[in-house]
């Protein structure tokens, strides 16, 4: 018996001895060597004093009675709950090269945190801050509020943390050694430097386009870039940092006063860069509602306490954008392309605001996509929004250019008009001037050019010919019996005869290469063959000459056949000619070819 109970003592003293380290891993955190950075919130425990009123000694004995309960699945975010919550970890140092860390709560809006760190000798040592007190009681100058802690090695510290604020109730605690604390406090304000960054090059980008172009959408966009800025500067903590360290009355109001800026702004963009007015009426007078409704929750933002406006504005976020989605499909499905890219710019946008909604509420854990997922939903919502503005710029100058070709007589008041909301008509009025130079120097019948464009580009022709020593053919071209037909069947009958010939010629002289080709008047037409000797240019002339009469010209019910007299002459290399004389002898070739049966082929040395 007795040896029965010496076994059983020596059992329960070996359960014992491996028990009580896991007890002790379980409620405390073990600073082991090596270790420099770690999350509290497997190891808190926490409970919410709804009527605030309990003090650090109550709460202590309120651990000790086991009336703290471990964080609901691991989440230290409640949503906007009153009262104060408190929170205790255990911490236990055995790292003999770090005495001192950093205790950093991971939120920069809680309006007050108190925390209380007692010491095995009794000793107690409390610090405070939050955005109710001003930005110098924090132990670092971080945007986040942080606490020194003075952990002695091999002790048990007591670590109670109370939190009272109107803002969301978001505590994710971490604990850093200051070498840790300066990594990650580098690391987080270059990300959020390149965030700002983005944010600022497009607001310059897009400034000067306005003021070139001084489109009421890029100053609505600017100041929807400006606000929204704000608000995350703001909800960072780098406002309350850099901008009012001891106005702790803005720290508050801040947030949902430029949150409802931007809203405004955002609708206002809206309204102007989707044409609502004209495209979905109803959707502007929607947007009209919520500029109405974002402005009183402005105003009211001065006056209500943080906790009641901030949730409404926080709400209204998702609203705006949700009203922006579906008014983006209404007027795409209308066929308006920029609104593609706006729509996809949006639904980026709230997706990142959802995150950030959905964290404020306490719906989901806190991690990198929802803590950072508004910074990159806005950043790729801006970045698209600026490509869709200029996309809606494209779209209305290609808009411009075609109705400059329909309407040339309408084209300056047009063109005036669409200057009023986008500035870059000038391109579009430079091109049409430049087509309609063109078109003036065509034929109106045969879409060739016409005699004034041909005199002037024989003379440069002739020119070159001269300075590169290389020969100039000319042949005039004259279809025959023409008047003849105009008699029998009438001029719209002969109109199709002039444009199917000048079809047919066009098509002949393609495969040489014609430099030149011209209605000349009537039914005559002129072709220009650069470098061709006077054997290539009669070759190229039979070959015109057996292609009009392969197949019949067809106009309505009549099949006409159409022949054509052609008269060629070549400049020499080299030689000095002008356009007029060329011209002259040319057309003495075609006479000789009309006096010898038409339908054939001379040259100006069987004419002479």
């Amino acid at each position: 018996m007795q040896f029965r109970c010496i076994w059983l003592c020596a059992v329960a003293w070996l359960l014992g001895a491996l028990i009580a380290p896991v007890a002790l891993a379980r409620d405390t955190v073990l600073l082991a060597p090596g270790l420099s950075e770690t999350s509290l919130a497997a190891h808190t425990r926490y409970r919410n004093d709804s009527t605030g009123s309990d003090t650090p000694q109550d709460a202590f004995r309120r651990v000790q009675d086991g009336q703290f309960a471990p964080l609901p699945g691991g989440k230290s975010n409640f949503g906007f709950e009153r009262g104060a919550y408190w929170f205790h970890v255990r911490l236990l140092n055995e790292n003999r090269e770090e005495p001192r860390w950093m205790l950093v709560q991971r939120y920069a809006l809680s309006d007050r945190i108190d925390v209380y760190a007692r010491y095995p000798d009794g000793r107690i040592v409390h610090q405070a801050s939050g955005d109710y007190l001003p930005f110098s009681s924090r132990s670092i100058p971080y945007r986040h509020p942080n606490f020194r802690l003075e952990l002695p090695v091999d002790q048990s510290v007591d670590l109670l943390v109370r939190v009272q604020s109107q803002s969301s109730m978001q505590v994710p605690l971490d604990l850093y050694t200051p070498a840790a604390f300066t990594s990650l406090s580098r690391d987080n304000q270059f990300v959020m430097g390149v965030y700002y960054g983005i944010l600022l090059a497009l607001f310059v980008y897009n400034l000067v386009l306005w003021l070139s172009l001084r489109d009421a959408s890029y100053s609505w966009y600017l100041m929807h870039i400006t606000a929204f800025g704000l608000v995350l500067f703001t909800m960072n903590g780098f406002a309350f940092e850099y901008l009012w360290p001891n106005w702790t009355w803005m720290a508050n109001v801040a947030v949902p006063l430029t949150i409802c800026l931007a809203l405004i702004a955002m609708q206002q963009f809206t309204r102007i860069f989707l044409e609502l007015p004209r495209r979905f009426p109803l959707g502007n007078r929607g947007s009209l509602v919520l500029i109405a409704i974002f402005s009183a929750l402005g105003i009211a933002s001065l006056v209500l306490p943080y906790r009641v406006v901030t949730p409404w504005a926080t709400s209204a976020v998702i609203l705006s954008v949700l009203w922006v989605a579906i008014s983006s499909i209404a007027v795409l499905r209308t066929g308006y392309g920029p609104a593609r890219l706006f729509l996809l710019a949006w639904s980026l946008f709230l997706a990142g605001t959802a995150a950030i909604a959905a964290l404020a509420f306490g719906l989901v854990p806190k991690n990198m996509v929802t803590e950072y997922g508004v910074q990159i939903g806005s950043a790729l919502e801006m970045l698209l929004l600026s490509i869709a503005l200029s996309y809606r710029y494209a779209s209305l100058r290609n808009e411009n250019e075609r109705i400059a070709a329909e309407a040339n007589m309408q084209l300056e008041r047009k063109v005036a008009q669409r200057t009023q909301e986008v500035r870059s008509a000038l391109l579009q009025l430079e091109d049409a001037h430049r087509r309609l130079r063109d078109s003036s120097r065509r034929d109106g019948l045969t879409g060739l050019y016409n005699r004034t464009h041909f005199h002037e580009t024989f003379e440069r022709l002739l020119e070159e010919g001269r300075n590169d020593r290389r020969p100039v053919s000319l042949l005039m071209i004259d279809l025959d019996h023409f008047k003849s037909i105009n008699d029998k069947y009438g001029h719209l009958v002969g109109d199709d005869c002039l444009r199917w010939a000048a079809q047919r010629i066009g098509q002949s002289l393609r495969a040489q290469e014609a430099s030149l080709l011209a209605r000349f008047g009537g039914e005559e037409f002129v072709v220009v063959l650069p470098d061709h000797d006077l054997r290539a240019a009669v070759n190229v002339a039979e070959a015109l000459r057996r292609r009009l009469v392969e197949e019949p010209c067809v106009s309505g019910a009549y099949k006409l056949r159409v022949s054509a007299s052609i008269g060629v002459h070549t400049i020499d290399a080299g030689k000095h000619v002008d356009s007029d004389t060329a011209l002259s002898v040319a057309d003495q070739a075609l006479y000789s070819a009309k006096a010898n049966g038409r339908d054939c082929v001379r040259t100006s040395i069987t004419a002479a």
